[in-house]
């Protein structure tokens, strides 16, 4: 397994697409194997090379993740391309190891009325969990990478506001039960520009050399304006679902993710190069439009397009 630096490497900006992972998880209808895998093999020729490929859950529960094997192996051939996948409990964690999923990714609530919500478990357990799957990690030949989300870290849609020294200490919990990554989560678009600038530096102050991650919804349209305030902060990871998929399921209010093509737009607008040709990623809609006809989506630059070029039909 490369180490989390090359995967990861802080000299760059690196954009994650969660749409077959978050993006999914409150859809009534999900795009069959085939179509996933072509939105991938798209998104891939477009330049995207990180995804987030599912959810280690019962398939019982979330049919839209029961393929999340094949996924995982889709995104494994394709040269350079890294899988997330997302495992809540210690069955999720069992089945994420024994996939070969290049980065198993958790999560810790920032509110213990999130973390009975979201996985009926304290926040204690949660961290516990890490270490569990950091020490099954260590343990394996595989040895991929662990990835923490704090949820709920800029406002919970249950309790309200959040104490940011709270966010901070559950950081450092994580880190040092030995996780490679640490995701500020803003689960519910609960904070504005300001909050989400201020808590990214301090996390990032207290990281190191190790990665940070800023995952954000577009709950109150703040998402863009939240993402330039988080690379302006020192985040160098951001999340995105295409056309603005998504939501948790335990979070009351929750909406869409940050829009994944509206993403690209800013970081380019801003400096950082992506490596992402944005046209060819606002074409990728059209699987999304032909699979899922009921789901809105999102997004400025899909309706739009590039400055001084007209928006194509698929938008």
């Amino acid at each position: 397994m490369s180490n989390v630096c090359d995967i990861y490497p802080d000299d760059r900006i690196i954009l994650r697409e969660v749409g077959l992972r978050d993006g999914l998880q409150l859809v009534k209808s999900f795009p069959s194997t085939a179509a996933k895998r072509k939105w991938i093999e798209r998104e891939y020729d477009a330049g995207v090379r990180h995804f987030e490929v599912g959810s280690f859950l019962s398939a019982k529960n979330f049919p839209q993740f029961a393929d999340v094997l094949e996924i995982v192996a889709t995104i494994a051939a394709l040269p350079g391309a890294h899988g997330i996948g997302l495992a809540l409990n210690e069955r999720g964690v069992d089945g994420a190891l024994a996939s070969h999923v290049a980065e198993i990714g958790t999560v810790v609530s920032a509110t213990e009325e999130h973390s009975r919500a979201n996985a009926n478990r304290s926040r204690d357990q949660a961290i516990d969990n890490v270490r569990r799957l950091c020490e099954l990690r260590d343990a394996s030949t595989h040895k991929p990478i662990v990835s923490v989300a704090i949820s709920m870290a800029l406002g919970c849609s249950i309790v309200g506001p959040v104490d940011p020294r709270e966010v901070i200490r559950l950081a450092e919990k994580c880190y040092a039960a030995g996780a490679d990554v640490v995701a500020v989560a803003d689960t519910v678009g609960y904070a504005g520009p300001k909050q989400v600038g201020e808590l990214t530096a301090a996390v990032v102050r207290i990281a190191g050399k190790q990665p940070v991650c800023v995952h954000l919804h577009d709950t109150r349209g703040m998402g863009i304006a939240n993402a330039s305030a988080a690379l302006d902060a020192g985040a160098r990871i951001l999340d995105g679902s295409l056309g603005g998929l998504g939501g948790c399921p335990f979070a009351p209010g929750a909406t869409g993710n940050v829009v994944f093509e509206d993403l690209v737009f800013l970081c380019e607008s801003k400096g950082f190069a992506t490596g992402i040709d944005v046209e060819k990623l606002v074409d990728v809609r059209g699987i999304l439009k032909e699979t899922m006809p009921h789901e809105a989506l999102y997004g400025g630059l899909a309706r739009a397009g590039l400055p001084g070029k007209v928006a194509r039909a698929v938008a």
